[in-house]
Order: C-alpha cells, then structure tokens, then sequence
C-alpha cells in the first residue's frame, strides 16, 4: 500500500491571521488532494530552535532596522502585561487562535529530541516545508525549517517557501546552499527567493502561489463564518507596521466613501495611536472571522501580504501599502511585489504621492484578475501534485 502520511513542517501554531490561515490552506489542499497530512509537533525542540535564533539576533545586535523591529515585539509583551484591558482584549484573540488550530489541524505526536524527529520521518512519504517566511535569515539560524533533520531518503518538498529577504548574507550562503541542495522539489513565493535559489544551487524552481491561492473563494466560504460582523458598510484595514500617513490616508477615504472604518489593532506591535482613527476594533476575531471581514468589506486598505492575497481572492477594491524600506534587513516587501506583478494589479499599490481620487476612479478589471489567479492557481497545483508524486 502506497505511503500517503505526509509531514508538514508549518507554522501552524503561531497567532498571526496570514500566517495561520495559509498553513491551513497547505494542509487542506494536500488533504484534499488525497493525501493524509499531519502538522509536525516540535513543542519539546522549540526551546532549543529559540536559542539558536537569539545567538543570531545577539550577533546582529548592531543591525538598527532588526532591533527596531523586534524591540517593537517585547515592548508589546510588556505592555500587555501592565495594561489589564490589552491583556484581556489579546487574551480573547489568542483564544481564537486556540481554537481554530485545535479545530482545522492534525498535529503529529510531540518528538521530545531531534534524533526523536529524525527517526519519525521515516513514517512519511514526503516533508514539506511552505510557505510564509520560514527561511529567514532567523529561522535559517533556527535550523528546522530547513528540513536538514529529514532523512536523505524521504522525499523533501518546498512549496512557496520565503526567505523574508531579497539577499542572503555572505555568512549564511554556505549554509544555505547546502539545506537548498538537499531539497528534491524547490519552489519560491517571490521572484528575489527564485534569484537566491539559483544563485546557490544552479536549479531553477518554480514560482508558485502563495497557499491562500490554491483556494477560490467559494472553497474558502466553507471555513468562513457566515453571515456579517459588522452590519454597515466598511473599510477593512489590516496594518502590520506602524506608518502615520496610512492612516491619514484611510481617514480620507472614510471622508470621501462615508463608510466605517474597522480594524484589527495592536498585531505585531502595540500603536496605542491606532485605537484613536477606528469605528469598530474587535478582538476576539478567529482566521475564519477575518475571512469574514475581507469578505463582507466595501474596500480594504493593507500593509500585509496576506491582507492583500484576500482582497484578490474575494475580489476586493484593496489598497496595499508598503511595510517597509527597501533598504531595511527585514523588509518583505519583494513578496508583494511579485504577488501584484503576478496578477496584473501593480496600480494598487498606494506611496505617499498617490492621488486618492484617482485610484477610487480607476476601476479593477475583476475578470482579468480572477482568471490570472485561476491559472496561477493551476500551474501551483501541477507542480504541488508532481513534488507529492515524487515525479
């Protein structure tokens, strides 16, 4: 009988609304390709996976742009434990993570040790590791999204898998290299991921979807909570980072549409500002709720990649934003670049020059866009079926 177990190396657990919902998506797509696939449960390594990931945080100590951005995470941790009502409100989100992961996942037998891990990986026909950002340059140094603790004999897999970054720092080339080389099936998420590829192995691997895509939006009604959250009509805004003008541009927008302005606040970081510019800030909000809020949405404003590929999905008059500078080591904005070069809808990319008026004129060819994804869509699933097949 044919081995159909298949080992996901995925971050399924972590309560972040792209995050966990495109993990999903990989999950139920395999699933639903026939295959039975099980979530790998390294609880007991997790502490050790976190060390190795503050040794490389320690040692770019001097890199301004990463300690702003993780400086940003501790200092809401801190708030959160100060601040009673934050405390309460993050509680009720994480209870909603909670529930949805114990819900929608199938999670392996927790491995207490790396050896423990290795040996179980002998029950797979393949691990996969996708997508998101597993391969940046911290979880690089993290060492398990690598998947160099896979056997050489079983069938290793990468479906849209992120480096985060558009570079790989000369220190990490070798490193990468050698886990890329020991990968059968190589597939990037942004164009920068298949360059780095490339540039250390020679191969080419394919471009494919993000795994939110390898569903339409009729398959992704069946995880959505039905009806609506919010009866009137608004302005969905999904904000990672912390950017003024952003705001001052939905503010607009609001002036202009008359629509409410609903948020999901305080994501991943505490911006006691944004609670001033909202009509409706709920928080106990779960992955199917925030499908809910895309799609029940006049319009949604975005600095996040997966805010972005749920406006495509529920074809959305969206405005995205970017996150970061260029310049920044931690900057992710290669992946939605790619993703809007993709799909034909560059123009929805809003900068501080960007005439509002206009954008609300212009008008998004909705038929066009669906039926690009549709066959991107297609082209993901071929390569998905073959890598899984072993062909």
């Amino acid at each position: 009988m044919k081995n159909n177990k298949i080992g996901m190396a995925i971050n399924y657990d972590y309560p972040d609304y792209g995050g966990m919902l495109q993990a999903y998506a990989s999950f139920r797509k395999i699933k639903d390709l026939g295959y039975d696939p099980e979530a790998i449960n390294i609880t007991a390594i997790s502490k050790d996976i976190r060390n190795r990931k503050i040794k490389y945080f320690a040692k770019n100590i001097l890199d301004s742009s990463i300690v702003k951005e993780k400086s940003q995470i501790v200092l809401k941790k801190i708030k959160k434990r100060f601040n009673k009502e934050l405390n309460t409100n993050l509680n009720k989100r994480y209870e909603a993570f909670d529930k949805f992961q114990k819900e929608h996942f199938k999670v392996s037998r927790e491995y207490k040790n790396w050896e423990e891990l290795t040996k179980g990986c002998s029950e797979y026909s393949s691990v996969l590791v996708g997508s998101d950002q597993l391969w940046l340059p911290s979880n690089i140094a993290g060492d398990y999204y690598t998947l160099s603790f896979v056997p050489d004999k079983i069938n290793k897999i990468s479906y849209a898998t992120s480096f985060g970054v558009s570079n790989i720092a000369k220190r990490q080339r070798e490193v990468v290299s050698k886990f890329l080389g020991r990968i059968n099936y190589l597939s990037a998420r942004e164009e920068t991921g298949q360059k780095i590829i490339k540039d250390l192995t020679g191969r080419d691997a394919q471009l494919v979807c993000d795994p939110a895509l390898l569903l339409t939006a009729e398959e992704w009604d069946k995880d959505t909570t039905p009806g609506r959250l919010i009866e009137e009509k608004y302005i969905f805004c999904y904000f990672m980072g912390n950017n003024l003008w952003q705001r001052e541009f939905v503010e607009e927008l609001k002036r202009k549409t008359g629509y409410k302005i609903v948020a999901l606040l305080h994501l991943d970081q505490y911006i006691k500002a944004d609670e001033e510019y909202v009509d409706y800030a709920p928080f106990d909000i779960s992955p199917t709720d925030f499908i809910n809020l895309v799609k029940n949405s006049e319009m949604v404003c975005t600095d996040s990649f997966h805010g972005t590929v749920f406006s495509l999905i529920y074809s959305k008059q969206f405005f995205t934003f970017m996150r970061f500078s260029d310049k920044a080591t931690l900057s992710t904005n290669s992946r939605i670049t790619t993703l809007l070069k993709c799909i034909g809808v560059e123009d929805r990319l809003v900068c501080q020059k960007t005439d509002l008026e206009s954008l609300l004129n212009s008008k998004m060819d909705i038929d066009g866009i669906q039926s690009r994804i549709s066959k991107f869509r297609s082209a993901s699933l071929h390569y998905l079926k073959n890598a899984l097949e072993g062909k």
